[in-house]
């Protein structure tokens, strides 16, 4: 696979981190689902979702624009941009990024309240995002999925039709920074058939949730 160099930390300057929290076993479960753009981590996690009732969705804040389809607190909280660093400003956000030219972020609220309730939240995040995440509740379980290889994530990008060709550009050289930071993810599954990697994410994530 023709990855080139990792960019590391050149690809999020604006990433913040939020103070820092430990998970106890009685405060719930966090886990987090992240891959390349197009790799399949939102398709997985919507049917991990599907096969685990006790799991519920953290839904992100973010500032692009809605796609067709998408529902306003169930897929993203759409916000302005001035909306968004005013919730920076006053630390609302567990972590945050500027990605292709718009801001991503988990809020820190939905993740205490949903932790001190006892709840199992699960994320679809981008590698830093997932790797924040990790920094401040150690005991979160993060899964990486790796696409079989370039092309045929290119091909996945094409098929949604989302892109343009600057966004396409642009995701696909972050590649090789997300597969380097996705070594540092708990678990990586390889997503060359989508059935098979649905199955072992979700015995991956049913090991998690029966640890106590």
């Amino acid at each position: 696979m023709p990855l080139g160099t990792s960019r590391t930390d050149r690809e999020d300057p604006h990433r913040r981190d939020t103070q820092h929290h430990t998970q106890g076993s009685d405060r719930g479960k966090l886990i987090v689902i992240s891959a390349p753009s197009g790799a399949g981590k939102t398709t997985i996690a919507r049917e991990i979702l599907k096969r685990n009732p006790s799991l519920s969705f953290s839904v992100s804040a973010t500032t692009r624009t809605k796609r067709s389809g998408e529902v306003e607190g169930k897929d993203y909280y759409f916000l302005t941009k001035d909306e968004f660093l005013r919730r920076v400003r006053a630390a609302e956000f567990v972590e945050w990024e500027e990605l292709f030219g718009n801001y991503y972020g988990t809020l820190k609220a939905e993740v205490n309240r949903a932790l001190s309730r006892g709840k199992r939240l699960i994320f679809d995040v981008d590698v830093n995002g997932g790797l924040s995440i990790k920094r401040q509740y150690p005991d979160a379980l993060l899964i990486f999925i790796l696409p079989p290889n370039i092309t045929v994530l290119k091909e996945r990008l094409l098929k949604r039709q989302t892109e343009n060709p600057q966004t396409m550009s642009t995701r696909l050289e972050r590649v090789p920074m997300e597969i380097e930071k996705g070594k540092e993810f708990d678990r990586q599954v390889i997503n060359d058939d989508l059935g098979r990697a649905v199955e072992e994410v979700d015995r991956i994530v049913k090991e998690h949730i029966q640890k106590s």
